[in-house]
């Protein structure tokens, strides 16, 4: 394994491993966290909505567009994507399934769609974690589906 590779996992290891004597995260925070995110996209704040992920290196987001790490990358990745309302549309979000993952971390299963312009919708798995005391989207997958 690279040193690069070795250094990342070292790092995940750690952010997983600092919450280990916080309370579980309950699915209403989980929730509270997608309605931050929805209220944010709708309002054209790219930067609220992403402020709403881990803030590090061990932030992974996997898309269409491959793999993006840390909050700066998605963060432009959204703003090249979703430049304008036209472009961004209204977000919505269904939890389809919450899982506690030990003490300080979940997992949350979910639909999105958004409504406008280019509409899409798809489906989701977040990793919350905790961090500074709040809880954040560690890891993101979310993959488009066939409008019906």
């Amino acid at each position: 394994m690279s040193y690069t590779r070795c250094k990342r996992a070292a790092s995940l290891a750690t952010a997983l491993l600092a919450g280990c004597h916080a309370p579980p995260i309950e699915r209403a925070t989980a929730t509270a966290v997608l309605d931050a995110q929805v209220a944010r996209w709708n309002q054209g704040d790219l930067e609220g909505f992403v402020a709403t992920y881990w803030n590090g290196p061990e932030l992974t987001f996997y898309g269409k567009g491959g793999l993006t790490r840390g909050r700066k990358d998605l963060l432009a990745t959204y703003q090249r994507s979703y430049p304008t309302a036209k472009e961004r549309g209204l977000l919505s979000f269904e939890v389809v399934e919450f899982a506690p993952l030990g003490t300080a971390h979940a997992l949350v299963l979910g639909r999105y769609r958004i409504v406008g312009e280019a509409p899409s919708e798809g489906v989701f798995s977040l990793v919350l974690g905790v961090q500074n005391g709040a809880v954040v989207i560690l890891h993101d997958h979310t993959t488009g589906t066939a409008l019906k």
